[in-house]
């Protein structure tokens, strides 16, 4: 059964275009990760958050993930880290179109 991880965490930047620029590798890195269908990044430059909601294949998939990224974001600083696992509805979700 699908999965949607959603992590939210403080972040003082950058954000928007220089976000994108920053982080293309790491994008790129996350776009391989075993059991990932896709990413939204997410970004709050007035609340200073950012994150992202993934749905995984599986939840072996995004457990995997996430203690892979809470130890990357640990790495540079970030320690306070909001992370929750959801199960997908997939029939009410392409009622509503969404991507899963």
């Amino acid at each position: 059964m699908a999965k949607l991880l959603q992590i939210t965490f403080a972040f003082h930047g950058p954000f928007g275009r220089q976000m994108a620029e920053t982080f293309s590798g790491l994008a790129q890195s996350i776009s391989q990760e075993p059991g990932l269908v896709w990413k939204i990044w997410t970004e709050n430059e007035n609340a200073l958050e950012a994150g992202g909601i993934y749905l995984f294949e599986d939840e072996k998939s995004a457990r995997a993930y996430l203690e892979k990224h809470a130890a990357r974001l640990k790495e540079s600083g970030i320690t306070e880290i909001s992370a929750k696992l959801f199960d997908v509805n997939s029939g009410l979700s392409r009622i509503t179109r969404g991507p899963c």
